[in-house]
């Protein structure tokens, strides 16, 4: 019965996090610089202005669709790291498996996925 618990919260905290990472429209950092010259040869720069469709869509890393397949219960003296290392995983690969967890600020009996597999 915990277990179903566990892993419906665990779901609950992945479906979360995909509505919260939202992409959203950013403008550009440094607009273009294009040197033109006039009659005379004299060089001059004008900043180029970018149509909307210019705009990009930020760096927001996409969030595949997980369900954790085992979850870990963090014991005392362990670490986001010590944990990715017991369960063969990489920090990045903890990380992308629990998106919104604080690695500072880990508690006892926080409840981490370990495992997951694509929907």
């Amino acid at each position: 019965m915990a277990n179903h618990r566990v892993a419906a919260l665990l779901i609950a905290s992945l479906l979360v996090a995909v509505a919260v990472a939202d992409a959203r429209l950013t403008k550009p950092r440094h607009a273009r610089v294009t040197l033109h010259y006039d009659a005379h040869g004299r060089e001059y720069s004008r900043a180029q202005r970018k149509s909307p469709a210019a705009y990009f869509v930020s760096d927001a890393a996409k969030v595949p669709a997980l369900t954790c397949s085992k979850a870990h219960a963090v014991k005392v003296g362990e670490t986001c790291f010590s944990i990715a290392e017991a369960a063969g995983l990489t920090q990045d690969q903890f990380l992308g498996f629990n998106p919104n967890i604080n690695c500072e600020k880990v508690f006892i009996g926080q409840w981490v996925c370990i495992a997951a597999t694509s929907a």
